[in-house]
């Protein structure tokens, strides 16, 4: 069976880290599924998912990480031709990546103890976002 859902978020953007594991459990749930595999898909090029343990030190370091990697304040072709300045919030994105696969089993998601699915927003001012939430398996 398909059972597919979304996920609405309001962000502020700046790289705003959001845990949104209990809203991902909350879909499943819905699904009435036991086993089987979901997948999570952030339409939009300036947002991306990861897992990490979500806890203030992690989530600092991991902002500092992306800031290292792709400055805020770096030169970005895209900025020239758009003029938005966002260009870093792209390049951050497409390094995460717009989606994942998490495999459950009796109706519960097989995350580590210390791992929590996050929502990352790059872009560079607050945005509504929706989340798909495609779920494959059996009941």
């Amino acid at each position: 069976m398909i059972y597919s859902g979304t996920i609405n978020l309001k962000s502020k953007g700046e790289t705003q880290i959001m845990d949104i594991t209990q809203d991902v459990e909350k879909v499943l749930l819905l699904s009435n599924m036991k086993k089987g595999v979901l997948t999570l898909f952030v339409p939009g090029s300036t947002g991306g998912l990861t897992t990490i343990e979500y806890e203030s030190g992690v989530v600092s370091d991991l902002r500092d990480a992306f800031e290292r990697i792709a400055p805020r304040r770096g030169s970005y072709a895209h900025n020239s031709r758009w003029g938005d300045g966002n260009g870093f919030s792209h390049v951050r994105a497409s390094m995460l990546g717009p989606s994942m696969s998490i495999p459950f089993s009796g109706g519960r998601m097989t995350l580590g103890t210390w791992q929590q699915i996050v929502f990352i927003d790059f872009d560079n001012r607050p945005r509504s976002r929706e989340l798909i939430v495609q779920i494959v398996g059996e009941k």
